[in-house]
């Protein structure tokens, strides 16, 4: 199935689009009912096993929800809010594609990492003042600078080599940043009047001030466990488990169980046993990490 044939699917059932009218699409998402654990494994599992295309509909409109909760998060760098929702959806209708019901997890927490890697592709390509973004590290920090800073002042010295240390990059790199987003807010893809050749200055990101309580724990969830919770609980795995984890589940196109057996050589049913071994240890050292608030250590 392709991500274009699931668009075809999705919006055929009804669904008004985001671009022609966002607020009557966030409705109507809101009014789709979401799916019970069973009813969620069972659409998967037809999916998976039959290619159902009408199951993966099915999976892919109970998410829409989210999608738009996890995109609020980024309206505030000045960009189309129905884009930021339509890039989301193509992240939801990937992590569909890729979600395998059997081993444990509900689609919602498997997909919260491609909706976001989407939307953040999206803001990288279209912001053009984000030219320092070009590192995994330096886009960390251009996602999480606002978050850091302890006030809206300017940073001082000693607070920008904090924030430098914890997102791995140079304090100059951190003050760089800072200034884009202190510049003056003009239309991102206007020049100023009398400057056709100047840059538009950047539009600060501000945090939605009206995040619903879930937004709140689906977006620190989803932060926690995409970076320090999950790079923690791996880390305690044996060498062998973590690369079957990552190839199986991190990689952008998984390896098979064949694969990978025939590689360390031994049978596939022993890959999948390590496999289930490993994840049944990470969902335990994740959900005791959440609990506490902190990342699970080795």
């Amino acid at each position: 199935m392709t991500t274009s044939a699931l668009v075809v699917k999705g919006y055929a059932a009804g669904l008004p689009s985001p671009v022609s009218s966002l607020e009557q699409y966030v409705q109507a998402v809101r009014r789709i009912p979401p799916l019970s654990a069973e009813e969620e494994k069972e659409l998967a599992r037809r999916w998976r096993l039959e290619r159902d295309l009408d199951a993966a509909r099915r999976l892919v409109l109970a998410h829409l929800r989210y999608v738009v909760v996890i995109a609020r998060q980024y309206f505030g760098y000045g960009l189309p809010q129905a884009d930021l929702i339509q890039e989301g959806n193509v992240g939801l209708m990937k992590a569909v594609r890729r979600f395998d019901e059997t081993r444990g997890v509900r689609l919602v927490t498997f997909a919260v990492h491609w909706i976001k890697a989407e939307i953040h592709e999206f803001i990288v390509r279209n912001w053009r003042l984000v030219k320092i973004a070009t590192t995994k590290a330096q886009r960390k920090l251009f996602f999480n600078l606002r978050r850091l800073k302890a006030s809206s002042n300017a940073l001082q010295p000693a607070e920008a080599r904090a924030i430098a240390e914890e997102l791995g990059v140079k304090p100059e790199e951190v003050l760089e940043m800072e200034a884009r987003f202190a510049g003056a807010e003009v239309p991102l893809e206007a020049p100023s009047a009398g400057e056709e050749d100047a840059l538009p200055a950047p539009i600060a990101y501000l945090p939605d001030p009206g995040a619903t309580p879930e937004e709140a724990v689906l977006q620190a969830e989803a932060n926690w466990l995409a970076d320090e919770g999950l790079r923690a609980a791996l880390s305690r795995l044996d060498a062998r488990s973590a690369d079957i984890v990552r190839r199986r589940w991190l990689a952008e196109e998984p390896e098979t169980l064949q694969a990978l057996a025939a590689e360390y050589g031994v049978s596939a049913e022993r890959i999948r046993q390590i496999e289930a071994a490993a994840m049944k240890k990470l969902r335990a050292w994740l959900t005791q990490g959440m609990n506490a608030g902190v990342p699970a250590h080795a």
